[in-house]
């Protein structure tokens, strides 16, 4: 038998810590977490994701399928209609929410087109997220 101050203690167990998913920041600044519908063009409205399905909402990235209602503007934005456009949507990159820095967002989303797309679009599509 050892003296007491020869006697090691076990190390606690290491914390886990549970490390929140990213956010999808809004047109309003507000963090959202597998949102059904997302404003793409904020300050006119004429890009909106809808019926979003996620099949995926992690730490580096999100995944879902849905429809991209767009605007043709044609002959003008005001006198133009909405079509459908089937979208494949991806967000990834996460990093710190400036406005929330203990926080994390998705600050890059890719839409993949699966039947046409809205002008002047390509197929795959990818642009930064605001912060």
């Amino acid at each position: 038998m050892a003296p007491a101050s020869a006697t090691t203690a076990a190390a606690p167990p290491a914390r886990q810590q549970s490390k929140a998913a990213p956010v999808l920041v809004d047109c309003t600044w507000k963090p959202q977490e597998r949102p059904t519908d997302f404003m793409l063009a904020c300050g006119d409205g004429n890009s909106l994701l809808a019926s979003l399905h996620w099949t995926q909402w992690g730490p580096t990235k999100a995944e879902a399928k849905g429809i991209n209602w767009a605007n043709d503007c044609k002959p003008y934005c005001a006198a133009g209609k909405f079509h459908a456009f089937p979208v494949t949507v991806r967000l990834d990159h996460p990093s710190t929410w400036s406005k929330h820095p203990n926080s994390q967002h998705y600050t890059r989303m890719t839409l993949t087109y699966t039947n046409g797309t809205p002008d002047p679009f390509h197929r795959v599509t990818t642009w930064p997220l605001w912060d």
